[in-house]
């Protein structure tokens, strides 16, 4: 009889093991078996959240699966990033900002994961990042504010939130040698206030965060840290246009999965990304947003995350960090 319990319990125990959820590499052709999560560090109502949830319902529609999309923000990206490697699952995606991570070596000493477990899969989008003064400041350039702040050393103030903006606007002072001091700010949307009220004079952040206040005629965009023009604001000059390439900066958005993940699997999840993303009634929605819908594979995704890493590392060096 104790043999005949034994084999029985062993028999149950195994039944509910091949229900647990597998956490295996699954074929390209069978993904997925069940739910997709997609982990982001951001909160709800941001660009990024917007734009993954308006793909997640494309891929949704095209997977026969739901697609969780689960916001992890705060601890400089760390929560969504661990909780993503953790998953260590097919099924569990990261979608991400690269600048919330590519400048975590020059922030940490040492960090809790290891950068090459972020696999890109795809680009999704690019954000609009800004460069935003008090609609009262006598300026109209960028070159202009660099002419004010030489007649007025000292005594204007930027806002400094960490990250890979606050980098590139720190070397970009140094670059131009010219005396502004910093105000660090934990707080992105406190830093957008204190601009729009003039107490901060220059702040670079994504467009969408600036957006309401320069509708309400609070602040003006000076120029675009991206690399090209956007279609959305087509009078606005880019970095570079405007005489300070040191300052350019893509905001790339992106996918990346488990280091595990098959080729097979990250090719096929690239493709159905990207041909989501390409949908005209996606890019309708996200261009006023200040997202550029730009897919693209691994390889281009993976190349312009490098250079953004070491546009960052230069920045900082010119900024005096590490």
């Amino acid at each position: 009889m104790l043999r005949l319990l034994a084999a029985t319990g062993l028999a149950i125990s195994s039944l509910a093991a091949a229900h647990l959820p597998a956490h295996a590499q699954t074929p390209a052709k069978d993904w997925p078996q069940r739910n997709v999560t997609m982990i982001l560090p951001l909160g709800p109502g941001s660009g990024v959240d917007i734009t993954t949830r308006l793909l997640a319902d494309k891929l949704s529609a095209k997977w026969g699966k739901p697609v969780v999309v689960e916001n992890r923000p705060g601890g400089d990206a760390m929560v969504a990033i661990n909780a993503f490697l953790q998953a260590n699952d097919d099924h569990t995606l990261l979608m991400a900002p690269t600048s919330t991570f590519t400048a975590h070596p020059l922030l940490h000493q040492k960090l809790p994961y290891d950068p090459a477990d972020l696999v890109p899969i795809a680009r999704a989008t690019n954000t609009l990042i800004a460069i935003g003064v008090p609609a009262s400041l006598d300026v109209k350039t960028l070159a202009d504010f660099v002419k004010l702040a030489k007649e007025k050393p000292g005594q204007l103030n930027y806002a400094g939130t960490t990250g890979a903006v606050d980098f590139m606007v720190s070397g970009w002072l140094k670059d131009t040698k010219i005396d502004v001091a910093k105000i660090p700010y934990k707080d992105g949307v406190q830093a957008l206030n204190d601009l729009a009220s003039g107490r901060i004079e220059i702040y670079g952040a994504a467009y969408a965060i600036m957006r309401p206040q320069v509708e309400a005629g609070k602040v003006k965009v000076l120029a675009l840290m991206n690399s090209q023009r956007a279609a959305a604001l087509p009078d606005i000059p880019t970095v570079a246009e405007a005489g300070f390439p040191v300052l350019t900066l893509d905001g790339l958005v992106g996918l990346f999965g488990p280091k595990k993940m098959s080729p097979e699997l990250r090719d096929r999840i690239a493709a159905d990304l990207i041909e989501a993303a390409s949908d005209p009634e996606v890019v309708k929605k996200l261009t006023p947003m200040g997202q550029v819908v730009r897919p693209g594979p691994a390889k281009e995704f993976a190349a312009e995350i490098d250079e953004q890493r070491k546009r960052i590392a230069e920045a900082a060096k010119l900024a005096g960090g590490k």
